[in-house]
């Protein structure tokens, strides 16, 4: 699969943002311990960051139609390192929570137009791959954005936001200056090895009507909770058990390293030639052995093993869904509903901070480990059939 130049620049640029972006997972550890908030208003406040990238997927979905995918995304990306320097620069928790919500509104704008361009600029046939290297493209960042955690954390958290907030803006700057221009329609003038040529916004197609793309929303939504309470809970995990918490970047790194080292086993071997629903439990299957890990895990290196079994599930879980999703939609509303589908994780990033501050406050994080692989064994069987769905048409 050889992927336009377009498509690959987009991607390098999505890495370089990636590498900072490990702050949120220590926002609310940050509120607690810098600002004196309490862990409930410190998961609070994440909720309300998450809550806040509901409209905003949506609205990405809209910018890219209506002003451009290059714009939406170059919007999204300044938005939110502005929002990152407010954290940082945060002297009381009002002031934290304004940015954060700031920080939600702009911080899914420029999803939608990078799944799209993704998904108009390959073959059907090629988009899990392509999907695949970009995921393992963000991978890659994140290893970076852990070591970055574990050494800057530790000084002060504050910095955290600083960096993340330097890599939007740099790439904002390879999205500005590398990325052709657009159309009216949006969409990228003169894509490279286009197999199709570009298609018109279709106003009048309907996401919300299409059944088959709302079972897998929901389906996404439990996996997003999933990945989303391993990375907010980490720290406060880690925290409880009397290890520092900027240890979770370490812990991280081994996570995102495992999946740019495991990348190659889904493009040879038998890895590759397994269906989608296979695919999907097996993935679940290993998510929740390596979240039993946790449960019993109560020093940093023993948190190695089960990371990297969750990691290798996770691989398996990441990009099929967002190919399934490009290929049930409509010709000219793809933005639409890849933005539709990314609510699972709006949906996610509200839930994560309040679930899993409350059970680990209350429980302890044995239970919150334990709770989340029966909820991965549950979705061995619920995905499959989920994403198995009859595709549903769409009323004009």
């Amino acid at each position: 699969m050889k992927l336009p130049r377009c498509i690959r620049l987009l991607i390098a640029a999505r890495a370089i943002n990636q590498f900072g972006a490990f702050s949120l997972a220590f926002l609310t550890v940050l509120l607690n311990r810098e600002l004196g908030a309490s862990l409930g208003a410190a998961g609070a406040v994440s909720a309300a960051f998450g809550l806040a990238t509901i409209p905003s997927r949506l609205l990405g979905g809209r910018l890219a139609d209506r002003l451009g995918r290059r714009r939406t995304i170059l919007i999204g990306l300044v938005g939110c390192a502005a929002a990152q320097i407010g954290i940082a620069a945060s002297p009381d928790l009002a002031a934290a929570t304004a940015s954060a919500i700031l920080l939600g509104l702009a911080f899914e704008l420029y999803e939608p137009p990078s799944q799209a361009t993704i998904a108009d600029a390959v073959a059907p046939a090629d988009r899990t791959a392509a999907y695949s290297l970009l995921t393992t493209a963000l991978a890659a960042g994140n290893l970076g954005a852990g070591l970055v955690a574990d050494v800057v954390g530790r000084s002060n958290l504050r910095w955290l936001f600083v960096a993340d907030a330097a890599t939007c803006l740099a790439c904002a700057l390879v999205i500005r200056l590398a990325l052709p221009g657009e159309g009216p329609s949006g969409e990228v003038a003169e894509p490279e090895h286009s197999p199709a040529p570009a298609v018109s916004p279709a106003p009048n197609l309907s996401p919300w009507r299409d059944k088959a793309l709302l079972l897998m929303t929901a389906a996404g939504t439990v996996y997003a909770l999933i990945y989303m309470l391993m990375l907010v809970s980490l720290p406060l995990s880690l925290s409880a058990k009397g290890i520092n918490p900027a240890s979770a970047g370490l812990v991280m790194a081994a996570a995102t390293l495992t999946l740019v080292a495991s990348r190659p086993l889904l493009r040879v071997g038998p890895l590759a030639e397994l269906a989608t629903g296979p695919a999907l439990a097996a993935g679940y299957v290993l998510m929740a052995v390596g979240l039993g890990g946790y449960a019993v895990a109560h020093t940093l290196p023993a948190l190695l093993v089960p990371t990297v079994v969750f990691s290798l599930g996770n691989q398996l879980l990441m990009s099929r869904p967002f190919a399934l999703v490009s290929e049930l939609a409509p010709a000219g509303a793809t933005a639409r509903y890849l933005a539709v589908y990314g609510l699972s994780w709006g949906f996610a990033t509200v839930a994560a901070p309040i679930v899993g501050a409350w059970l680990i406050g209350s429980f302890g994080p044995d239970t919150l480990w334990s709770a989340m692989a029966i909820a991965c064994l549950a979705m061995t069987v619920a995905a499959p059939v989920t994403f198995a769905a009859p595709r549903s048409s769409v009323p004009v």
